[in-house]
């Protein structure tokens, strides 16, 4: 342990070392260096800038620098803004694999301490930063901005930056910005994650010469609320700083005298190859945030809104679940529809007792018959929503989100309740604990389908804390279901992937990547999922839909093995399908239960693009202390492209499950292993067992 203000102070990860150092001038801590990469040099001279604005501060706020952008942005009722920060006691604590350092900076005239937190892991390769800040004055303050530092990155001038963009059912489309000088900004203002941006950013350098210009960094935040994230590549400078936090355009942060706000985690990652980055993500998300690695949390699902949409009823449910086990799945959800006055998207939302129209007997035949025939059942809800046309909206028309006199906006025809009055959040808990009490119930959906609008309260002084706090009670619901019914899988949904972040991996155990299940459109979606999430948690589904962009047709097949790259379910109106289509899905369903483990922890490579010629997922997962080896491709062909598929870093040879082919690990790597596509003629799966 150190207790000191010398430095530098190492922290270690699973492949690297960092070093931070006190800054010159006093005011904070500076990240030296990241592994072998470039260390920070002071310039030569400053001129129209201070000290503390060429520095590269970890964290910092306006009023220690002057013209710099900076973390905290301060407010206090005599108009005084900002904070002039000075370095005080600084920690550094070592406990297992971990390393956390804890710097304070305080402004000894204006009442604020704010700690910084680094913690590093030798378990993986992320790095996690947040920060504590205490008013510690006789009079409230304002939080504008209260971001829990920022990352400076040694790949200037500029950067190269990839960023995941995208719409309802185009989630997740990787995009690439040249950022010579200026700001990168994406953010959520809907106070959700949102559909338009996930909250994860690469960087990399724009010129090739430069001493660590092969390296790429990655910074993900760790929020499911309103945020806003930075990219600030300051003319000339060396280093680009990468900062995120709750959004500070639309909330503010109030401070009593005492009080405190944590803000959220960011997590950094190095790689010395780009292409490492989406790999690191994976380990460090399988690692620290997964409950485990368990069929039960991962089940085969069969869902029956496409098949039954509003219209649900007990017998056909029933039906439809004597089919889905006939195929092999685990688990039968009943989707949106089974609950009071529900015939529609516009009533019922927010009251959650069990229709006795649709189920005169409740649901516990249909749950006693879905156990029966060997699965568990499964339940939707969106718990933060009501219809104004429910009971719930009718007796607390308070509940809901709303800007004083201004007149209501419906989408989807449906408000959302507000999380941060505690009688509302005390609402929703008593709901879920009474369904998942009541029944026999081991998988949940939840589901949030609309932004929210006019966030607030008016005449509350803590009223724009209001995505804080619906963040926070969300999480906190979530957490009540881990702690309270273990045995549930939650699968996390805001009408598709519109709610994906470390937080919501940390209390899921799937999540829904997007409502487009077109198989085309969403072997795209799921091509930017995993660059930056792990597959352990991408649900998806083979259903009937048709794709929305990328017509070019597909076999049935092709449908099934784009799901099996995640958490396999199924989605269609299994009525309608053809004999043949259902003994290929059995098939299929049997043939994914038997490499679910590799898929849920195997290494992934992402060989070409789905939008041209053939595009391979690998899967490889390697058992310790020279055990199994398995290696799965899916592969998917457009236009009847067929080629070999290079696998590289294989050792020994590996025969072809359910042939007599055996592949060498010079061949794979050289001249590739053959994709014979005997699934179907546009889609295969080939998987590779170590035999020496």
């Amino acid at each position: 342990m150190s207790d000191d203000t010398e430095g530098p102070w190492l922290l270690r990860t699973a492949d690297a070392e960092l070093a931070y150092l006190p800054s010159p001038g006093g005011e904070g801590i500076l990240l030296d260096r990241w592994g072998a990469g470039a260390r920070w040099a002071p310039p030569a001279r400053v001129a129209v800038e201070t000290q503390a604005d060429v520095t590269p501060l970890a964290l910092t706020a306006a009023g220690t620098r002057q013209v710099q952008r900076a973390d905290l942005l301060i407010e206090r009722p005599d108009g005084r803004t900002g904070a002039r920060l000075r370095l005080g006691q600084v920690r550094l604590t070592r406990e297992g694999t971990r390393t956390r350092l804890a710097a304070e900076h305080a402004d000894p005239g204006g009442g604020v301490l704010a700690t910084l937190f680094v913690e590093s892991d030798t378990r993986h390769g992320a790095v996690a930063q947040w920060a504590d800040i205490v008013n510690t004055s006789a009079v409230p303050i304002r939080l504008t901005r209260a971001f829990g530092g920022s990352w400076e990155l040694p790949v200037g001038p500029g950067a190269r930056i990839g960023a995941l963009a995208g719409a309802w059912s185009r989630e997740f489309t990787p995009v690439t910005v040249d950022l010579p000088a200026g700001t990168f900004a994406i953010g959520s203002r809907t106070g959700l994650t949102s559909h338009l941006y996930a909250p994860v950013v690469t960087v990399g350098a724009r010129e090739t010469d430069l001493p660590d210009a092969g390296a790429a960094f990655s910074v993900a935040l760790a929020w499911s609320g309103s945020w806003s994230m930075t990219v600030d590549a300051v003319p000339f400078r060396g280093r680009v700083r990468v900062g995120a936090g709750v959004d500070d355009e639309t909330g503010v942060i109030m401070l009593e005298p005492g009080a405190s706000f944590t803000t959220p985690r960011t997590y950094a990652i190095r790689a010395a190859d780009p292409a490492d980055l989406p790999g690191a993500w994976h380990g460090f998300q399988r690692t620290v945030l997964r409950r485990d690695a368990s069929a039960h949390h991962h089940p085969v699902v069969y869902n029956s809104w496409y098949a039954t949409t509003f219209d649900v009823r007990a017998d056909h449910q029933l039906a439809l679940a004597q089919r889905a086990a006939d195929l092999g799945a685990e688990v039968f959800v009943v989707d949106d529809g089974w609950f009071r006055g529900r015939t529609s998207d516009a009533a019922g939302l927010g009251d959650w007792g069990v229709d006795p129209a649709k189920f005169p007997e409740g649901l516990g035949p249909l749950i006693d018959g879905v156990r029966d025939l060997g699965m568990r059942f499964g339940i939707w809800v969106e718990p933060e929503c009501v219809n104004p046309d429910s009971d719930l909206f009718r007796a607390n028309p308070d509940w809901v989100y709303r800007a004083g006199d201004r007149p209501l906006v419906t989408v989807r025809n449906q408000h959302v309740l507000d999380l941060g009055r505690p009688e509302v959040e005390a609402f929703v808990a008593d709901m879920l604990r009474r369904l998942l009490s009541e029944h026999d119930i081991t998988y949940l959906k939840w589901d949030m389908n609309r932004p929210i609008g006019d966030g607030g309260r008016p005449g509350d002084p803590h009223g724009l804390e209001w995505s804080v706090q619906h963040a926070r009670g969300y999480h906190r619901l979530l957490d009540l279901i881990r702690s309270e019914f273990p045995a549930v899988t939650v699968e996390a949904c805001a009408s598709g992937g519109g709610r994906v972040d470390a937080e919501v991996l940390a209390r899921s155990d799937v999540v829904w990547a997007s409502d487009e299940t077109g198989p085309r459109d969403r072997l795209a979606i799921q091509h930017g999922f995993l660059s930056a999430y792990s597959a352990s948690w991408m649900a998806s589904w083979a259903t009937d839909e048709p794709d929305q962009l990328d017509t070019e047709p597909t076999s049935f097949a092709f449908r099934f093995l784009v799901a099996m790259c995640g958490v396999l379910g199924v989605g269609g109106d299994l009525g309608a399908w053809s004999p043949t289509d259902l003994t290929t899905a059995r098939d299929l369903i049997a043939a994914y239960r038997e490499i679910r483990p590799v898929i849920l922890d195997g290494d992934v490579t992402r060989h070409g693009s789905p939008a041209v010629g053939q595009y391979v997922v690998q899967y490889r997962l390697t058992e310790p202390d020279g055990g199994a080896d398995t290696v799965v491709l899916l592969a998917f062909s457009r236009g009847g492209v067929r080629e070999r598929v290079r696998v590289a870093g294989l050792d020994g040879s590996y025969r072809v499950r359910s042939s007599d082919v055996t592949v060498s690990a010079a061949d794979a790597a050289g001249a590739g292993v053959e994709i014979g596509y005997r699934v179907a003629p546009d889609a295969d799966l080939v998987v590779l067992d170590r035999v020496r």
